[in-house]
């Protein structure tokens, strides 16, 4: 017996020591036993001298099962003593029929391994947080190596795992998961366009949404939606044979150039707006030499628009007829519908097009915001990122994915690792956003609901999951509607992050499960503290002293905190310092 209850504070035991400490390994942090008749009280030790330890109350054990959080306090008289090997078993050790992988060592027990529940884990989103150096990227490749290195009787055949990755620092982490069984393979996806190792990354065009073109050309005001819209909705008259169209090209057409001839500016002014519409966007039937008959003579559409010395037109109102015969069906607009492709430059054309019917050459108020999607749009399209839209042939959403999750020689793989390192900042979050809506939406509209699991791993994750403008535009933030709705369609968020504070509080908000390594910014650690507000105060504390490789581990994989040193990934991601003795230095001869 360790000692005698002398006082019951809330949930923390003050025992008076019955035993010389100094003949006791070290005692802090390890677990006590309160054996009641029907049931054990599990705390852990604190602190203390050589003559007390204050225990905290955090957990019991029934019937051989371990229930965390502490609901019922020892009497006076209950003896304590450090809690057993096979006590600890019952706290840490996974079910056996359950898929778990060894994680590495308990900081406080010696060579006392901890399991991870993979199903507990991987079916709920979860975050790995931890300052740079900390050991993040090398926890984050041990776990998933080791769910392909453990397999035995089952293989995670059927895993889909997203790795966006920030730095391409995971590129050689997972060569090696199909060593025990070619069924497990491995895929990098890379923004490295002169590349010749990896395939670079290429997405239709065509399966974007009116929000992922918003994202790509950096809309920043919600009335820019309605115009990326409707060039949407006319994208396909620019794609598609004209006779297949002709219609409703017309009838586009028509009331655009009737709306520039009714909007009150002068003739000349009209003349020239109309000139440079009917240059850029004819059709058989409406074109500047069409020839109208009146009277028994004939003049073409741009002899009509002639301004006389007068300044008026020479026959408007003949022009105006015309027009008028093709407005007559009232078509409806609609979104594509995925079965045809198109590209950059067809939405230019058609956005070009969409500004022209939605009136912005006659309304300077919309101009504005027309004129920097068309700026924005011509510099993507004169760029090289334009490369990573021009998709070499035609594939639904279903056949893009279905691609995306096989390898070169026709395999599943279970890991795509999208190298993103090559890409700017702002660029490279669109992608991850549009990537991740894309999954979303196709994984919601599934008629087996839940029939397919995927995970979006985004290192360095305060730089997509924030609190931005999305919601605002939008009306939602793809991550945070994956956080709050993602499990029930089995589309799950990993988020590794050394700035947990800048993270979106909704997203993280949704984690389940935490491995919080060490961390010096108090934003930080209150962030981390105010998240898991069951994690003593005394874990917290030692937060920034925590050898790399050294975390908390909280959540439903664990059935209660532990400080773990994980074990080191083999092969390991390419996250280490810079060695400033091997750059700096030179033997001097």
């Amino acid at each position: 017996m360790l000692g005698k209850i002398i006082s019951i504070l809330g949930d923390t035991v003050r025992i008076k020591l019955e035993v010389n400490i100094y003949e006791l390994d070290n005692l802090m942090g390890k677990n006590v036993i309160f054996e009641e008749p029907n049931v054990k009280i599990v705390g852990e030790i604190m602190e203390g001298d050589s003559t007390y330890l204050d225990i905290n109350l955090i957990g019991e054990i029934s019937n051989n099962k371990f229930v965390y959080g502490s609901s019922i306090k020892p009497a006076f008289k209950t003896p304590s003593r450090i809690i057993t090997v096979e006590e600890l078993d019952i706290i840490y050790q996974n079910d056996p029929n359950t898929n778990s992988i060894s994680m590495g060592n308990s900081v406080v027990y010696n060579n006392y391994r901890i399991s991870l529940d993979v199903n507990a884990f991987f079916s709920n989103h979860f975050a790995i947080l931890g300052n740079s150096g900390s050991g993040k990227s090398y926890s984050t490749s041990k776990i998933l190596q080791s769910i392909f290195y453990e397999a035995k009787n089952s293989i995670p055949f059927r895993t889909n795992m997203f790795l966006f990755d920030a730095y391409g620092e995971y590129q050689p982490a997972f060569f090696n998961i199909g060593k025990n069984n070619q069924n497990l393979n491995y895929k990098v996806i890379t923004t490295d366009l002169n590349s010749t190792e990896f395939p670079h990354l290429c997405l239709p065009f065509w399966l974007l949404s009116v929000d992922d073109i918003a994202l790509l050309l950096n809309a920043n005001n919600e009335n820019q939606i309605p115009i990326i819209e409707k060039a949407l909705k006319l994208v396909g008259y620019f794609t598609k044979a004209e006779e297949e169209v002709i219609d409703q090209k017309n009838d586009i057409l028509a009331r655009s150039i009737l709306d520039i001839i009714f909007s009150g500016k002068n003739p000349s002014e009209i003349r020239n707006k109309l000139t440079s519409v009917l240059t850029q966007f004819k059709t058989k039937d409406i074109n500047l030499e069409i020839a109208l008959t009146k009277g028994g003579w004939s003049r073409t559409i741009r002899q009509c628009l002639f301004v006389e010395p007068s300044g008026k037109f020479a026959d408007i109102e003949v022009v105006i007829q015309y027009l008028e015969e093709f407005t007559k069906n009232n078509f409806q607009l609609s979104l594509p519908d995925g079965t045809f492709m198109y590209g950059l430059k067809e939405f230019s054309l058609a956005l070009e097009f969409a500004l022209i019917s939605e009136g912005v050459l006659t309304s300077e108020k919309v101009f504005d915001y027309a004129n920097a999607l068309k700026i924005r749009l011509n510099t993507l399209i004169n760029s090289d990122y334009a490369k990573f839209f021009d998709y070499p042939n035609f594939v639904t959403v279903e056949g893009y994915i279905k691609d995306l999750l096989m390898t070169s020689n026709g395999r599943k793989a279970q890991i795509i690792n999208f190298n993103i390192n090559y890409v700017d900042d702002r660029f490279a979050k669109n992608l991850v956003k549009i990537y991740s809506k894309l999954l979303f939406d196709y994984v919601a509209k599934l008629k087996d609901r839940g029939s397919i699991a995927f995970h979006i791993l985004l290192e360095e994750a305060h730089r997509y999951v924030q609190d931005d403008i999305d919601i605002k535009l939008f009306g939602y933030n793809i991550f945070e509607r994956i956080a709050k709705e993602g499990r029930k369609y089995g589309i799950l968020l990993g988020m590794i992050s050394q700035r947990p504070s800048e993270l979106s509080e909704t997203a993280i908000s949704q984690c389940s499960n935490f491995l919080v390594f060490k961390m010096f910014h108090p934003n930080d650690i209150a962030f981390v503290t105010s998240i898991l507000p069951n994690i003593s105060s005394n874990l917290m504390n030692k937060l920034k002293t925590y050898h790399s490789g050294t975390c908390i581990a909280y959540g439903s994989a664990f059935r209660m905190p532990v400080v773990v040193n994980v074990d080191q990934p083999n092969p390991s991601p390419l996250s280490q310092n810079v060695d400033i003795s091997k750059v700096w230095y030179v033997n001097q001869q």
